[in-house]
């Protein structure tokens, strides 16, 4: 693993990117509201893609001192065109290194960096090549929904039920391959024993399918 700083124009961000060798794809993480590239559900996840054969790339969305003030007023997090240019940002910057360039990009987005995923990938559609979402808030992409191309599925915990409402609406708003798909007595973070391995399972195929063969949704 490579712990990287990333530019987008002037501004730096952290980033771990890890790539095996022959790797049939890369994930690159957009974590949620609060959380980090350490995130333990992350790197676990982040873990069970690299097993599997695809490369990640965990980044902080926000720089040291934005996470300081968002820790207090809780608004950068809902920025989610902000975010989501970042996203783009760290695609074209994986692009241009040579490790990474030849390889499909998928997005893993968790809470309100799944909407900033799924912003990113309406947006650049021809650098997106699949989306998974844990948790997420897609209502927040609002009319972007409509213009992903990228095949995605949508991971929701039994027990979130807001949320599952909230990407039920979302899925019927997407007009590319899509999935939602609930798993059995989840809460909103995958705490409960085994959740979050059928959250790695599901993401880790659904990118391996999509990343690897280059199906998508024109």
């Amino acid at each position: 693993m490579q712990e990287q700083e990333q530019q987008t124009d002037t501004l730096r961000l952290s980033g771990d990117l890890s790539i095996p060798k022959g790797a049939k794809g890369l994930v690159l993480f957009a974590h949620g509201s609060g959380s980090s590239r350490h995130s333990p559900r992350n790197t676990a996840v982040a873990r069970a893609f690299q097993q599997a054969g695809l490369g990640t790339f965990l980044i902080d969305l926000l720089t040291e001192d934005e996470e300081t003030i968002d820790s207090r007023t809780r608004d950068l997090r809902f920025d989610i065109p902000m975010l989501a240019g970042r996203v783009a940002g760290a695609i074209s910057w994986l692009k241009r290194r040579e490790e990474a360039r030849s390889l499909r990009v998928g997005l893993f987005g968790s809470s309100t960096g799944a909407a900033a995923a799924l912003v990113a990938a309406a947006r650049h559609p021809d650098e997106v090549a699949a989306v998974v979402s844990r948790g997420g808030r897609p209502d927040l992409a609002d009319d972007h929904l409509a213009e992903v191309r990228a095949p995605t599925l949508l991971i929701v915990g039994e027990r979130d039920e807001p949320v599952i409402r909230m990407n039920r609406e979302a899925a019927g708003a997407m007009q590319c391959e899509n999935e939602l798909t609930i798993v059995p007595g989840a809460s909103h973070l995958f705490e409960e024993p085994g959740t979050l391995d059928q959250v790695a399972d599901l993401a880790r195929d659904w990118f391996s399918r999509h990343l690897q063969n280059g199906s998508r949704d024109r």
